[in-house]
């Protein structure tokens, strides 16, 4: 095995190229008037919801100031919407409406339509390595978050 250091470079290395392709894959995309930190906060209510503002703010590296504004206008847009927890009244948390689920919809067909044309050299068991090698990821290293 590599010695722990080039892993880890590695590793910093592989983080840095996910971000670059996911710029690519959405750096065309229209945002229909939303910033570029709205969609960013849709996107991963998309992914992983409902979310509290807490831990919005807290994995998207945004104050809770920010995230709250940012989150009240999504809200205002009708994108998004906020729920009251049914034990304790004064937790909320946030989900997607109908209208901010076709938003994401639409933007992953982008991303899906960018993603293919970057991989579109790679064949059927190219495509199955690929997946096999981001499932042990999400396994070992990112703990399936």
């Amino acid at each position: 095995m590599k010695s722990k250091q080039a892993f880890f470079q590695q590793t910093v290395a592989f983080i840095a190229s996910v971000h670059s392709m996911h710029y690519e894959m959405t750096k065309t995309m229209p945002l229909h008037g939303l910033t570029s930190l709205q969609y960013e906060l849709l996107e991963f209510l998309a992914v992983e919801q409902p979310l509290t503002p807490s831990r919005i703010s807290e994995c998207k590296g945004i104050s809770m100031p920010n995230t709250s504004r940012e989150l009240r206008k999504l809200t205002e847009m009708g994108l998004c919407e906020r729920l009251s927890d049914a034990t304790d009244r004064r937790k909320q948390y946030i989900r997607l409406t109908a209208s901010g689920e076709k938003y994401m919809a639409d933007a992953f067909a982008h991303m899906q339509a960018e993603l293919w044309r970057q991989l579109e050299d790679v064949d059927d068991s190219g495509l199955e390595q690929i997946a096999e090698a981001m499932a042990l990821l999400q396994e070992k290293v990112f703990r399936g978050k």
